[in-house]
């Protein structure tokens, strides 16, 4: 049975119209982009099993759209859609960032870095420029390292606040073990990085560790 032999209030497309995007399951939604299925299975039958073979939604989507052309009903097209999908929401994320707005919410902050951050297979420790009236200036990746762990130098950062003519900055890494709690190493670095930016007059708003899940917030625990 095909999509369009559905009941017209059960589609996927008429639904998402109706009822927004949010009302959809995961396997819905991948059926979008599928747009057909193969023999004898319609779109949403041929998501529901990548999804049980391949899945989490989040695990298959970490893929390289390469990597994607090689499971089952998902060819060029779908891949290339589904990737250009992931940074349309990226830039949207990010233009809300870049528009000159102050950024009031921290969990927006938040949320930008995991964007960026999650599913790298190695750290990367990256900085988020601020003005005085905290409106996004720059996103940088200042470090990058290996699967458990990215040296940072304080004197780096207190450069490219200096080259930003930042007046605070929000800072975030990755744990690729999907372990978002952060370390002993993590809070001591943080530790080092806000006196070294106080010294310069340069305000350490947050460090946020991205795994899976929520990023944890270091100045939501009280450690900033």
């Amino acid at each position: 049975m095909k999509l369009r032999d559905w009941p017209c209030e059960e589609r996927p497309r008429e639904r998402l119209l109706r009822h927004g995007a949010a009302t959809l399951s995961d396997a819905e939604l991948l059926a979008i982009f599928l747009g057909s299925g193969s023999r004898g299975h319609d779109a949403v039958a041929q998501a529901r099993g990548v999804l049980a073979e391949h899945g989490p939604l989040r695990a298959l989507l970490d893929r390289p759209a390469q990597a994607l052309l090689d499971l089952p009903g998902l060819g060029p097209a779908s891949a290339c859609r589904l990737h250009a999908a992931l940074e349309l929401g990226n830039r949207h994320l990010a233009g809300a960032l870049e528009r000159g707005e102050a950024l009031t919410d921290p969990a927006r902050a938040g949320e930008y870095f995991a964007r960026r951050l999650r599913g790298l297979p190695h750290e990367v420790f990256a900085c988020l420029f601020l003005d005085t009236r905290h409106r996004a200036l720059a996103f940088e990746e200042l470090f990058r390292g290996t699967i458990d762990g990215a040296e940072v130098h304080p004197r780096e950062v207190v450069r490219r606040c200096l080259a930003h003519n930042a007046a605070a900055v929000i800072i975030g890494h990755n744990h690729p073990s999907g372990v978002s709690e952060p370390s002993a190493a993590d809070r001591a670095v943080t530790a080092r990085l806000r006196e070294a930016l106080a010294l310069v007059d340069v305000r350490l708003l947050d460090h946020f560790v991205v795994g899976d899940g929520a990023p944890c917030s270091m100045a939501a625990r009280g450690w900033l």
